[in-house]
């Protein structure tokens, strides 16, 4: 009995200390890690955060730290290992938190056991677009060219597995029509190739494309939402061209599994402070992005509906990584 009673005053113990722990959090600068490159769009979106963060925090650094390689898995996996004192945390997107376990058998981690949701942070509609060169002015037209020239079309996309690929399988497959993928290295690399011409199509973030509408050098047909954009009411979406598909890419705040509650409600609570500050929505919106600010469970549960809105398209276009 007496021994019983030691392990659980230790047991105790061991909880009350972690506890005290999570309410001095954070007490020494914390580590964001983001699985993808410096300026892309999550390293944009972690460093907005990271600045209001600090601001929360009575000036305790929240410091980027970019961990890019293997579709955003190497990062993710990173996160997931890392020990879950609240000292790591991480932005990721649908592919590393939910589509790759569809394409990776080996997956070095479990985004349903290793990792703790926090919250949406961003959503960002798609944009269908086009080269300059390609005669098509419509969704419609589009379609009707590639039937007519099956494997003619090259459509850019950021990488296999992403929702740029996702999508245009989508599309592909929807429409009934043939194509050919390439994919580059991110959304600059794809503009790039429709400016030049070297793929006819990509399916991009509205921010990649809009500046380079304006100026003529590639089009676009159409926005992957479920409604028209308010920063571009002239655009039509999809649906209504007869092609029920949304890729919106998204933003997720996430921390390694069993990181203490307080920490991760604190951290909630600043994202969602954070989505309410006018010089913070200011910034998102200027990138065409809309600041979410969900629950840990809206996120979790997103992730779970990425894995059922694209199984189908992955098992049908037998996709898998090189």
């Amino acid at each position: 009995m007496r021994k019983m009673a030691i392990m659980l005053l230790l047991a105790a113990l061991t909880v009350w200390s972690g506890n005290a722990c999570a309410l001095d959090w954070p007490a020494h600068p914390v580590k964001i890690i983001v699985p993808f490159a410096p300026g892309s769009t999550p390293d944009i979106v972690a460093r907005v955060f990271a600045e209001f963060f600090q601001q929360e925090h009575q000036g305790q650094a929240f410091i980027v730290e970019n961990k890019a390689g293997a579709n955003g898995n190497l990062g993710t996996e990173a996160l997931a290992k890392a020990s879950p004192d609240g000292y790591t945390i991480g932005v990721s997107i649908a592919g590393p938190l939910a589509v790759n376990t569809l394409l990776f058998s080996n997956l070095r981690y479990d985004p349903k056991k290793d990792i703790a949701p926090i919250s949406q942070l961003v959503s960002q509609p798609s944009i269908l677009a086009v080269s300059s060169k390609v005669a098509a002015t419509t969704v419609t037209e589009l379609i009707s060219e590639i039937r007519s020239q099956p494997d003619k079309f090259i459509y850019g996309s950021v990488g296999i597995g992403s929702i740029s690929h996702l999508g245009m399988e989508a599309l592909a497959t929807k429409a009934g029509a043939r194509m050919v993928h390439l994919p580059l290295p991110g959304s600059p690399a794809v503009v790039l190739a429709l400016i030049r011409g070297d793929v006819q199509i990509g399916l991009l973030p509205a921010s990649s494309v809009a500046a380079h509408a304006q100026s003529g050098e590639i089009r676009m047909l159409a926005v992957s939402a479920g409604r028209r954009l308010p920063y571009l009411q002239e655009l039509p979406t999809l649906q209504e061209a007869g092609l029920d598909i949304e890729a919106d890419a998204w933003v997720g705040l996430i921390a390694p599994a069993n990181t203490p509650a307080t920490i991760i409600e604190s951290l909630h609570r600043s994202v969602a402070n954070a989505v309410q500050s006018p010089a913070v929505r200011q910034k998102f919106e200027a990138l065409m992005m809309q600041p979410v600010g969900g629950t840990p469970k809206g996120l979790g549960d997103l992730m779970a509906a990425e894995n059922a809105r694209w199984k189908p398209i992955i098992d049908s276009a037998k996709i898998k990584p090189e």
